[in-house]
């Protein structure tokens, strides 16, 4: 598990290589991830959008960019938490990841970008 702080915001995030849905024949790896973002901070923020690079050690690196987080753009109350999973998948089974949240404070409406920590896509076998 990797994790960033940006401003109280504590981003936390635990990959999983999915071999059952990945077909390496195919040059088709899944991966999975689990993201916590948790509110140390004293104020409450909004979730507004993300933005991902990713980047497949097979393919350039990709932006990709949207509103919220798998449909979601959750408010954190100070102490609170919210976790997702999603899932990325690359031409070969070595890349990694990295991004951005745009949060918003609730009461003055001030946006920050906080950090999405890099964290490695390694399909298991490059383990053996």
């Amino acid at each position: 598990m990797v994790t960033a702080v940006t401003e109280g915001i504590q981003v936390s995030v635990e990959v999983t290589y999915q071999a059952e849905f990945s077909n390496p024949h195919q040059h088709h790896f899944v991966f999975t991830y689990r993201v916590t973002i948790e509110n140390k901070s004293q104020h409450t923020f909004q979730l507004i959008s993300r933005k991902w690079e990713i980047f497949d050690a097979a393919e350039s690196t990709k932006i990709v960019e949207g509103m919220g987080v798998v449909g979601q753009q959750p408010i954190l109350e100070p102490g609170e938490s919210h976790t997702y999973v999603s899932g990325c998948n690359l031409k070969s089974g070595l890349g990694k990841m990295k991004g951005s949240y745009l949060m918003e404070k609730v009461y003055d409406g001030k946006q920050i970008q906080v950090a999405i920590p890099e964290f490695q896509l390694i399909a298991n076998f490059f383990h053996n």
